[in-house]
């Protein structure tokens, strides 16, 4: 039996016990990993490869691909080539490229489609997005899910919420609500709104870690000045949620040890940065820092502590708002654009403007299926590379198991672009690997951990400048609440980032009264779409559904990026519905 790591931009970072036939299952002797894997993964080989490389819509060898690359490369100048570079794939050797292109003084597209904004706040208040692991939250008496779904995006979380108090804050009735003794259906946009609530009513009862808030915060005083500055009429109705629930929510958590893990919902949203402030305030004004069971959970910066091999100065471009018709050459790598990315309309104007539209990936998808040149990539089987996870904080080794067929991977197509351009060469491989390892780690239960790793994350410090955890002093809100209804996105346990088993029904709430597989259509200033109808009971009254991947959604998705983090803001919007005639 071989071992290696799950690559996929996921929480779990599944460790893998690989048999001669390439069976894969869970590792029963890792700590997180347990002995099973998560869905994401066991759906892994559903998905159709790209098995050989082609140009223009004809089959050509790899180095023949290779070669075409490099001569479109020569054609166009670097300052209207761009390098797009998805994020499916989250082990370390994915970035290599970066090196050719910024080294080929090409324009790289820089953010996040899903959860920079988030991270920025975090990074914001405390100065560094420190992981909370299930290794953490199984110490926890009370567990409050804000806007995440461990049984989907989560799994391996699960086992660590068994017998907890759990309180679920979501617009969505998720299954781990039914046997919650808390669901807050929140409004949609109002997660920062319930947070200062809950601050403000932490203040009025009392409830606050005076020693905490004194020792180790700074511009408390000036907070809660602030907070006390918003009418409690505000904060109810742009969180549409009332006293009760509130009042219930506090109780369950008094004199507790509270772990919060909080999902990319909550910041999809122009002022995402300052919606995790909020909550991280929530957290800290009941001292939940530096304690065992404690803590606000959200994707961590998993390179923290780390070198960054591939770090480089390059001129960039937002990705969330990219326009790809300004460049004549688009390198895509890994992503999925014109499925994944917001106002899909301005995507495919702009890279039907582009000369040539270069894709290098793993699987078939809307965007490899137009590209120009299409380079087939390697599995994490059949390469070298290393994960760093942002649920737990054990560094996977992904050793190559097996030989591609007709692929190439990351670290050998940018040596031979180097190679071709007469720019300095690359280290070894393996070099890269351990290096990135020997910068940061030490061993815990016979696995590879991190040195930053924390029993009991912020117990000695915070991150920031002053060492101390800053308050959120502002914030912007400018959305227009127009008429409509809200359209939230969900992941669903049988999709694989941009490689989707799609689900094209509307979920709709059963108030509308329509009938299964109706016809509506969707429509806002962004653009349209049609779908057949779901009805749903697990939706509130002015929300509707669609899973991730569903066909067109991002038609109707906004052409703009958070105020922080370079985030996309896909929920920064309302639609309107009627009946398909």
């Amino acid at each position: 039996m071989r071992f290696t790591t799950c690559p996929l931009d996921c929480f779990d970072g599944c460790s893998i016990a690989v048999s001669k036939d390439l069976k894969l299952k869970g590792n029963k002797s890792h700590p997180i990993t347990q002995g099973y894997l998560c869905h994401h993964l066991n759906h892994y080989h559903t998905f159709e490869r790209i098995e050989e490389a082609r140009y223009l819509g004809q089959s050509i060898k790899i180095n023949d691909a290779l070669a075409i690359l490099s001569e479109k490369l020569r054609t166009y100048e670097p300052s209207r080539t761009l390098y797009f570079k998805g994020s499916g794939n989250l082990g370390v050797m994915q970035g290599v490229t970066k090196r050719f292109f910024a080294e080929h003084k090409a324009v790289l597209a820089s953010g996040s489609l899903c959860d920079e904004a988030g991270d920025a706040g975090i990074s914001e208040g405390r100065g560094a997005n420190l992981c909370l692991s299930p290794l953490h939250v199984k110490d926890a008496e009370v567990v409050i899910l804000w806007g995440r779904n461990p049984s989907v995006t989560n799994s391996h979380m699960l086992p660590s919420l068994k017998g907890k108090t759990l309180i679920v804050i979501d617009p969505v009735k998720i299954d781990l609500a039914l046997n919650a003794a808390l669901h807050i259906q929140i409004k949609p946009r109002g997660d920062l709104y319930l947070a200062l609530l809950l601050c403000r009513l932490v203040a009025m009862e009392e409830m606050e870690d005076q020693t905490f808030l004194q020792e180790r915060t700074l511009n408390y005083k000036d907070y809660l000045e602030f907070i006390n500055g918003i009418p409690m009429r505000k904060l109810l109705d742009k969180s549409h949620v009332n006293l009760d629930e509130v009042g219930e929510l506090l109780h369950l958590v008094k004199g507790k040890k509270v772990s919060i893990l909080v999902g990319i919902g909550v910041q999809k949203y122009s002022f995402g940065h300052s919606v995790l402030r909020a909550i991280d305030a929530f957290g800290a004004m009941l001292g939940l820092f530096g304690k065992k069971g404690c803590g606000v959970g959200y994707l961590s910066n998993s390179g923290f502590g780390f070198t960054s091999p591939f770090k480089v100065n390059a001129k960039t471009e937002p990705l969330p708002i990219v326009n790809f018709g300004k460049y004549d050459l688009v390198f895509i790598q890994g992503g999925n654009p014109l499925n994944q990315m917001p106002c899909t309309s301005k995507v495919k104007e702009g890279l039907h403007k582009a000369k040539c539209v270069v894709y290098f990936g793993l699987h078939e998808n809307e965007t490899s299926s137009k590209a120009d040149l299409v380079i087939p990539a390697l599995s994490f089987l059949e390469k070298e590379d290393l994960k760093l996870s942002y649920g737990h904080p054990f560094i996977g080794r992904m050793p190559k198991l097996v030989d591609g067929k007709g692929g190439i991977s990351e670290y050998a197509l940018t040596q031979a672009l180097l190679s071709s351009f007469g720019y300095e060469a690359l280290a070894s491989e393996e070099s890269i690997i351990e290096g990135v390892i020997a910068s940061n780690s030490s061993e815990k239960d016979g696995f590879l951990i991190s040195k930053t790793y924390e029993e009991y994350p912020y117990e000695k410090t915070f991150y920031t400048k002053s060492g101390k955890f800053e308050f959120l002093e502002e914030f912007d809100d400018d959305f227009d609440d127009e008429e409509g209804f809200f359209l939230i996105a969900a992941k669903q346990n049988k999709s694989l980032n941009s490689q989707f088993v799609t689900d094209d029904y509307l979920y709709v709430p059963l108030c509308l009264g329509l009938e299964q597989e109706e016809r509506v259509r969707l429509t806002n200033r962004y653009g349209s779409a049609e779908y057949s109808v779901m009805p749903s009971d697990k939706l509130r009254d002015d929300c509707l559904l669609l899973y991730s991947g569903a066909k067109n959604a991002n038609q109707l998705t906004p052409y703009a990026m958070s105020q922080e983090g370079n985030c996309a803001t896909y929920q920064e919007m309302k639609v309107k519905l009627e009946k398909v005639q």
